[in-house]
């Protein structure tokens, strides 16, 4: 008996990983980043961090990365397998989306001697995998063997968008990063994260999300992925299919919304069924059959095409089928009310009298636990034709003037002295507008907050040196 496990744990390594002797090794990087984060909190202020991550050597002389492990990078350096130095890389191009990043190092002696990393096809249920890179607990490269466990859409926690991905049962730690899956000598997908309480749970990006990221680079910009821009229902309930007139034979979703800038935006209306996308049948929670008894979000079949091309979706209408061609011109970025996580970036703010403003974002929702719920809310809303942009007053700092004020914190802003805004730019005109007295800011709740406007000028620059502010608004507001 303990003679057959020894084989059949032999035969488990050379099936899996068989590559790993003939110069697969030689293709895995390991990644030094030294980034600079951004205070949310303090918009002014950033600090520096150092990490690492894995990544591995593709055709066209790029590494292939994660986007997390390069995310506000400042400084980058690579080492190869089997090399103490380290070579100078930038980011060549960068999808925050998919948690995907391409490097390029200039110096030609880094490629001398290594054979790329090719990819494979999106693996099956239960198909051997081998995940290399560089996780926590050593310095040299880590191999380590599984199978694939499930195939679905998952949020992706970098972006916290839901797209295509692989679970499999690899040990997976953080290093791991960005590190290539291979299976049968090719890559299938990129080590992305892992649940940290659970046992042997990691994901990759599979390898079909890596071919369109890659594909959609090669006229140099990056597009990303299509969003259709609806809110749909899931049709499970026997009232609400009776209601629309829906037999056994048919499934689909039910469209309760379609956002006004979308490419949809006057050929689907409020009350459609979604029936099928790209032919293929949408069941009735949403799901589509992408292979033989595997089902995932219908929108797998939107992320296969590139941004600019079409997509076909059947629906019905008042109990009659139609067909139309839907423009994929948008991603959730261009839709949603509070943009998706910010990289790259520092984030964008105006002080007034040590009022501090600033557009709402997924990264200043998750900085702080004020107001959290009501905010994760209007992260969860779409787009209206006079709404693109939630402002709130992030903090108030300390003063004289700003006495009784100091407990609002990250809260939102609808009026200006009685006017709407649209956005956090038109919101700072509006303010920078004002030859009124006192400026009046206000909540949907009729909660008022009254600046002094004169005295707010007067004092702005006292505040500003006090906290040790050196500009009072972001660079963007100051071109």
């Amino acid at each position: 008996m303990r003679i057959i496990w020894t084989v059949l744990l032999s035969t488990l390594f050379l099936t899996a990983g068989a590559s790993y002797e003939n110069g697969t090794k030689e293709a895995i990087v390991k990644i030094y980043t030294t980034a600079k984060i951004p205070n949310y909190q303090e918009p002014w202020n950033s600090s520096m961090r150092s990490s690492t991550g894995s990544g591995a050597i593709i055709e066209g002389g790029y590494i292939l990365t994660n986007a997390h492990v390069v995310a506000d990078q400042a400084f980058l350096e690579v080492q190869r397998y089997g090399q103490r130095k380290r070579y100078i890389a930038k980011v060549y191009a960068v999808s925050h989306q998919a948690d995907l990043a391409l490097l390029k190092v200039e110096d030609k002696a880094f490629f001398k001697g290594v054979k790329p990393l090719t990819f494979g096809t999106l693996p099956y249920v239960e198909q051997k995998i081998v995940v290399y890179g560089y996780p926590m607990g050593g310095n040299t490269l880590s191999a380590t063997i599984g199978v694939v466990s499930r195939i679905e859409h998952h949020a992706y926690a970098h972006s916290g968008e839901s797209f295509l991905a692989v679970q499999v049962d690899a040990a997976v730690n953080p290093g791991n990063s960005g590190g290539p899956a291979l299976s049968n000598g090719k890559i299938v997908g990129v080590v992305m994260q892992l649940i940290s309480k659970s046992q042997n749970i990691g994901y990759l990006v599979p390898v079909n999300m890596v071919k369109h990221f890659i594909e959609d680079m090669k006229d140099g910009k990056y597009d990303g992925f299509a969003d259709l821009g609806l809110g749909t229902q899931k049709l499970e309930n026997p009232a609400i299919r009776r209601y629309y007139g829906l037999d056994d034979n048919v499934s689909g979703k039910l469209i309760v919304k379609v956002v006004h800038n979308s490419s949809l935006a006057g050929l689907l209306q409020e009350g459609d069924i979604l029936t099928a996308v790209d032919g293929h049948n949408v069941e009735n929670d949403g799901t589509v059959e992408f292979r033989k008894h595997e089902f995932t979000h219908y929108q797998h079949f939107v992320d296969a095409y590139q941004m600019g091309e079409k997509v076909k979706l059947d629906i019905i209408r008042d109990k009659k089928k139609l067909q139309v061609e839907a423009d994929l011109n948008c991603i959730a970025d261009d839709m949603y009310l509070v943009k998706t996580t910010r990289y790259d970036t520092m984030p964008r703010y105006f002080v007034y009298g040590g009022y501090v403003f600033s557009p709402l974002t997924r990264n200043l929702i998750v900085s702080t636990n004020r107001n959290r719920l009501k905010l994760s809310y209007l992260a969860a809303k779409w787009q209206e034709r006079d709404k693109s942009e939630v402002v709130v007053l992030l903090k108030v700092l300390a003063s004289d003037m700003s006495r009784g004020d100091n407990d609002f914190a990250m809260w939102p802003i609808d009026k200006v002295n009685g006017e709407a805004f649209k956005n956090f730019n038109e919101f700072y005109q509006k303010m920078t507008a004002v030859k009124s007295q006192y400026i009046v800011l206000e909540d949907n709740d009729g909660v008022k907050v009254i600046i002094d406007r004169e005295e707010a000028q007067t004092k702005q620059s006292a505040i500003l040196k006090k906290y040790n502010i050196e500009f009072d608004k972001s660079i963007d507001l100051r071109k």
